[in-house]
């Protein structure tokens, strides 16, 4: 694996290796799946120091955000990727009763993985264990605003994986319009649903399919009945981890007046608790990735009342973990996704006005509900739609390789992680095959054609279950 400038000669020589069917085999797949569990094992204290410096990330989040993912994929990928690449033999009609009719997992040749800049490393390896697993060769682009991640990635990975087969380019806005000018067979993006639309229409002008994960404002509903504590726990570690730059952290708090003068106390409480008094001082906080991003959040601090928090440096990109009240819906805070430590509380009446409310804006990528009432959480998740849901919890569905994770609508499309990341970068292929014998079978579907022939042959291409007869 190297490190390029030139797009067109990286995407010629992985499509050669491609063409010469270098990553067919269930033996190639694995040495460089293994080769990416090495990557990963020798460069531990690299990826911590490198996360550290873009974004002050804590090693625990690196762990539980990004690295124990990527190995959680990796070795789910290892240990069945011989049964994963199995043709998968379906039913037939009695018209095809003596012929094999199957899918081939194909992979789709060169693709591209571009990736994120809040979780730079997870969101750019755990789909590329799906292109390898698959057999596919890959381009990755690392974001470029997580430039020590970036620089680490295209360093020290092409020293693991292929380079005849895999390779990272680095480069911004102006690198990644040129790549896309390249012909891909398949493209994975992660991002913003503004780039998102941006990559879509570079692709379609190849007829390039692509996944997008595209995030969005992830509601968040809190019923009465709640534990006002326990909520609280739940809601600030799944807003407030990695300083809120997480595309599935609850966005804004949907609760009842009520509802909301227990869980301000109790959320002020747990803040304390999991940051101290001086938040800017525990290690346990991250930081905001760049001073753009840093003065965008600090003008949405304008929206509503502060109730919490509210602090900035600057010179740091430190934002305290903030929480806000009196917010309308017009307010910026409300119009894009924050992510960011900033958390608005809207109140509403109750469940059914929290269900308009959700069902007016698009669709999100993660849906979240609190309540004991499994009635409730139930009713939330029937009348409304997004890309994934959560009861009583945030984020802890992405530690389920089991669980398909994708947006729809504006948060997306695609799914992907454990062998649905296989499937995504797996062409699924058709296939019947027939032998040359008993072609007297053959005679009712050919001219002359006649209403006895047509009555036969819908027969015999029916459902095997519905009473059709035989023609044999």
């Amino acid at each position: 694996m190297r490190r390029m400038s030139n797009f067109k000669d990286i995407v010629v020589l992985l499509r050669t290796s491609f063409k010469l069917r270098k990553t067919r085999s269930l033996e190639y797949r694995l040495c460089q799946l293994q080769a990416l569990r090495t990557f990963m094992d020798e460069n531990n204290a690299a990826i911590n120091e490198a996360m550290a410096q873009d974004l002050r990330k804590p090693a625990f989040e690196v762990e539980v955000g990004e690295t124990s993912l990527i190995h959680i994929e990796i070795n789910l990928a290892i240990n069945n990727l011989k049964t994963w690449m199995k043709d998968e033999y379906v039913t037939k009609n009695w018209a095809t009763t003596l012929d094999s009719a199957y899918i081939r997992k194909d992979p789709f040749g060169v693709v591209l993985i571009i990736g994120p800049w809040n979780y730079p490393l997870g969101l750019l390896l755990i789909p590329l264990v799906g292109a390898i697993a698959a057999g596919n060769c890959c381009v990755l682009k690392p974001s470029e605003i997580s430039q020590n991640t970036e620089k680490l990635v295209s360093e020290l990975l092409p020293r693991y994986l292929d380079p005849e087969c895999f390779a990272v380019v680095c480069g911004g806005p102006q690198e990644t319009t040129q790549l896309l000018e390249n012909k891909f067979d398949y493209i994975f993006f992660t991002g913003s649903p503004n780039v998102g639309k941006i990559i879509m229409s570079a692709a379609a002008k190849q007829l390039t399919p692509v996944t997008l994960e595209l995030g969005g404002k992830n509601p968040c509903f809190v019923d009465n009945a709640c534990d006002p504590e326990t909520t609280a726990n739940r809601v600030i570690w799944a807003h407030f981890f990695n300083a809120g730059q997480t595309c599935v952290a609850p966005d804004y708090v949907l609760c009842t007046e009520e509802m909301r003068e227990q869980l301000l106390p109790a959320m002020k409480e747990t803040l304390e608790k999991f940051y101290g008094k001086d938040p800017k001082q525990s290690p346990d906080f991250a930081r905001i990735i760049n001073d753009r991003h840093f003065q965008r959040l600090k003008a949405l601090l304008g929206s509503g009342t502060i109730a919490i928090g509210g602090e900035c440096d600057e010179k740091e990109r430190y934002i305290a973990p903030t929480v806000l009240v009196d917010v309308k819906a017009s307010d910026p805070v409300m119009q894009e996704e924050i992510f960011g430590p900033i958390l608005p509380i809207m109140t509403i009446e109750g469940p059914d006005e929290a269900i308009a409310f959700i069902n007016e804006r698009e669709r999100p990528l993660t849906l979240h509900v609190f309540s004991p009432d499994s009635k409730v959480v139930d009713a939330v998740m029937e009348q409304t739609s997004s890309g994934g849901f959560c009861g009583n919890d945030g984020m802890m569905q992405m530690s389920l390789p089991s669980l398909p994770f994708g947006g729809i609508g504006n948060s997306g499309m695609g799914k992907y992680h454990g062998k649905v990341t296989f499937d995504t970068f797996s062409h699924h292929r058709g296939v019947l095959l027939r032998g040359f014998g008993m072609e007297s079978l053959n005679a009712i579907r050919y001219p002359p054609y006649t209403e006895r022939n047509l009555s036969l042959l819908k027969s015999s291409i029916g459902d095997k279950g519905n009473g059709a007869c035989t023609i044999l």
